[in-house]
């Protein structure tokens, strides 16, 4: 199995998807990158951080994954065009193995 090593982004739960949004890009420097009103996608100068509602996403992080096969039934396709698969770590937290189109 080949390791991986390459953290997409992490993300959190928020209570409202806009109010955290506008709040993060006006403490930090970071930019928006997608958002609608279930989810939001970030982007700091290391790493990406979605801010996503208790009834769409697990608070999780992501891992890059080039290789993931987008044609396994686990796998679902995003908004943004993203290909993804979650799992679960041995103490039950959650991963996302990503894929973005080329």
């Amino acid at each position: 199995m080949k390791k991986l090593d390459d953290i997409d982004h992490v993300a959190i739960q928020v209570d409202d998807i806009k109010k955290s949004l506008n709040w993060y890009l006006k403490k930090f420097k970071c930019e928006e990158i997608y958002s609608d009103d279930t989810w939001a996608f970030i982007k700091f100068h290391n790493i990406k951080l979605a801010l996503v509602t208790n009834t769409e996403h697990p608070p999780h992080f992501a891992i890059l994954d080039n290789d993931l096969n987008t044609k396994d039934k686990k796998v679902v396709k995003h908004r943004d065009g993203s290909y993804s698969k979650y799992s679960k770590d041995l103490d039950g937290n959650f991963l996302e193995f990503i894929k973005y189109k080329k």
